[in-house]
Parts: C-alpha cells; sequence; structure tokens
C-alpha cells in the first residue's frame, strides 16, 4: 500500500507525469465531495487521488459571484459531507462566507489540493490509462472525476444588430450602484435574472424579457418533487440529449429574491425581442431605448479539456450512465445534469467514488490505499 504523502512536491512542467488512481478536476462543491469520499475510502492524498484546482484560493464558483450576494438571498445551499457550514450572519457576503467555509474543509479532512493548475486537455493512453495534461505538468489516473462546473463558460445567445450601450453578462454583474438611474434590460428567466430585477429594480428602471413564460412553482420544493426533478433531468442525459437549464425544469421558486422582486412590482415579463438596434431592442418596429443590458442567460459546462476523448455524441450531448459516461467508465462528470445542484453534487461525489472503487478493483494493479 502507498504512503500518505503530504510533503510531496507539486508537479512541474520539465518533470515526469505522475501516477494517481484517481484525479479530480475542480474543487468547487462536487469536487470537494468527491475528494472526502475518495479520502473516507482509503485512497492515499497525492499518490492515490489528487484534486486540481485552477483556481489562485478555495471557493471555486462562490468566490467570484456579485459581492451583491449574500447568504440571505443565496438560492439554497447543502453542506458539504462531514463538516457544516458555521453559523453565518445573512448579511454576509457569499463570495465571502462559502469560500471561507470550502478552506476549512481542505484543512479539516487534509485533502491534496494543487492549485493553481489549470486543466489542458485530458486523453487516452495506450495502456487504458488517462493522461492529464496540465499548465504545470502531467498526471496520469485511472479513473477522472471533473467537476469543473460552468461559471468559467457563461453563454450569450447570438441576436442580429448592434447595441452600441454597455452589455454584460450575470458572471461579471457586481451589484446595482452602477446602474442607478438607468434603464437596464434584464434577459433571462432563472435565478439570476430574478436576483439581479430585485437589486437593480430597486435603483433604476428595469425592463424583463425571456425566451418563454416563466413558470413559477408553487409550494415548497418537498424531497418528492426533488427526485421527480432529479429523473426528468437524468432522463435526457442517459439518453445523450443536451442538458437544459436548471429553471426549465424545476420552474422558479419563492426565493427572498423572488419575494422583493414581487415587492418593487419588476417581474412584468416580455417576450424576447427580435433583433439588437443601437439604442436598445426592438420587436418588429417598436423599438425599446435602453442604456444597459444584463444577460442573465446562463452557463454551460466547462468540458472542453475533455475533447480529445470525444464524449459527445451527434446532438452534442454526452449519454450518461448515473454518474460516469455511459461508453467510458472511467470518467465521471459531477455537477452535470442532475448533479448540477449544491445538493446533487454532494450525492454525485459519493455515487462516482463507489463505482471508481469498484472499477479499480477490478482492474490491475491495486489502487493506492493507506
Amino acid at each position: 500500500m502507498a504512503p500518505e504523502g503530504p510533503a510531496r512536491e507539486d508537479p512541474t512542467p520539465e518533470g515526469p507525469a505522475r501516477e494517481v488512481d484517481a484525479l479530480v478536476i475542480g474543487a468547487g462543491q462536487a469536487g470537494l465531495s468527491a475528494a472526502y469520499h475518495l479520502r473516507r475510502r482509503g485512497f492515499a492524498p497525492y499518490t492515490g487521488f489528487v484534486v486540481l484546482d485552477a483556481d489562485d484560493a478555495p471557493g471555486g464558483a462562490w468566490a467570484h459571484r456579485s459581492p451583491s450576494l449574500t447568504m440571505a438571498t443565496v438560492h439554497g445551499f447543502h453542506d458539504l459531507p462531514d463538516f457544516d457550514l458555521p453559523a453565518t450572519d445573512p448579511a454576509t457576503e457569499a463570495r465571502v462566507a462559502v469560500p471561507g467555509y470550502f478552506a476549512a474543509y481542505e484543512a479539516r479532512h487534509a485533502l491534496p489540493v494543487v492549485r493553481p493548475v489549470k486543466v489542458l486537455a485530458v486523453r487516452d493512453r495506450p495502456d487504458g490509462r488517462l493522461l492529464v495534461e496540465t499548465d504545470s505538468g502531467s498526471w496520469i489516473t485511472r479513473a477522472l472525476l471533473n467537476a469543473t462546473g460552468t461559471w468559467t463558460r457563461p453563454f450569450l445567445p447570438r441576436y442580429p444588430g448592434r447595441f452600441a450601450g454597455r452589455q454584460l453578462h450575470y458572471a461579471d454583474y457586481r451589484g446595482p450602484a452602477e446602474f442607478a438611474g438607468l434603464r437596464v434590460l434584464v434577459v433571462g428567466g432563472g435565478a439570476s435574472a430574478i436576483q439581479v430585477l430585485s437589486e437593480v429594480g430597486a435603483v433604476a428602471g428595469t425592463v424583463w424579457v425571456t425566451r418563454t413564460e416563466p413558470v413559477v412553482h408553487q409550494g415548497p420544493f418537498t424531497p418528492e418533487y426533488g427526485r421527480e426533478v432529479v429523473a426528468r433531468v437524468a432522463e435526457r442525459v442517459e439518453a445523450g440529449l443536451p442538458v437544459r437549464s436548471v429553471v426549465s425544469v424545476t420552474g422558479l421558486g419563492p426565493s427572498v429574491a423572488y419575494r422583493r422582486a414581487e415587492e418593487l412590482g419588476v417581474l412584468n415579463r416580455r417576450p424576447m425581442f427580435d433583433r439588437l438596434t443601437e439604442h436598445g431592442v426592438a420587436w418588429g418596429d417598436r423599438e425599446l431605448p435602453v442604456d444597459a443590458i444584463i444577460w442573465a442567460t446562463g452557463f454551460r459546462a466547462e468540458l472542453t479539456h475533455l475533447a480529445p476523448l470525444a464524449l459527445r455524441g451527434p446532438g452534442g450531448g454526452i449519454r450518461m450512465s448515473g454518474t460516469h459516461v455511459a461508453d467510458d467508465p472511467r470518467v465521471h462528470l459531477l455537477g452535470y445534469g442532475p448533479s448540477a445542484s449544491t445538493v446533487g453534487a454532494n450525492r454525485a461525489g459519493r455515487a462516482a467514488v463507489n463505482e471508481i472503487v469498484h472499477l479499480l478493483r477490478d482492474s490491475e494493479p491495486a489502487p493506492a490505499l493507506v
């Protein structure tokens, strides 16, 4: 059995590829959950498994959220396994509270997170293992748990025309102050759009447009409803269809931000415009002048580094079986499809590790365990 190796040096571009049994990409909610379960199942840090994270510090996507998003307005958060989020002032910025919690979690469970490391490509090797190329050298692994999330791939739809004013995606939104007194168009029907409307609507004139009529889920999000949602999303990814947005399945819920937006009277949805104009947007011959456009149009899964594995089918989706790619049980996608939530990420981390343990036990050599 391989000994634990907390004193081992990080890889360098000049050094040989380092070998592990399981490699996690990303240290957000899903990646930390997977790392916890790998450690719990006896995989030795740095020799049995490692976590590669592209950020300079803990926190994942939470570290990049708007300072206006507080713990009071976070749209659902579930604790990581075996360590609850400490009691936090609801007014605390989420980008402070959650990264602090993640940092404490990494330390508490002695997780082998190496950062900053950007994964450039994952390739097949002739011996059946995977080569993970990074900007800090290469790794060879027998199993891959990809937990890179979506934050680094904001989606901006294309529309005809050109708008001369300011445009930004929700990923670059930093609060309502800079929009005070302006007329702002908010595009999108998800929780991000509702957050923006609930904040900008208090200091500026807003117009809300969505591609389809928003559906508001009446009543609480019960466990039964949650299972129904997960089943519907799982059905799509198991068929190899592209992942749909969360809100297209769940509908909008009665969040703090939604209630605030209701009170402000800013939830008067209009249909999607036809084109951009120099001064705003237009529906046919009717033009609406605006000063800024905030695109709260969601994100896409960050999987570009997996392109050499040719996982996508003809329709653009990846056919899944549970957490692993149906045609490649070595590769698990965490935070993809039905696990694209904090509670889903936790469950996916545990499920993926269970499968990897069986996969590695059925092949030689045996995994490096403590």
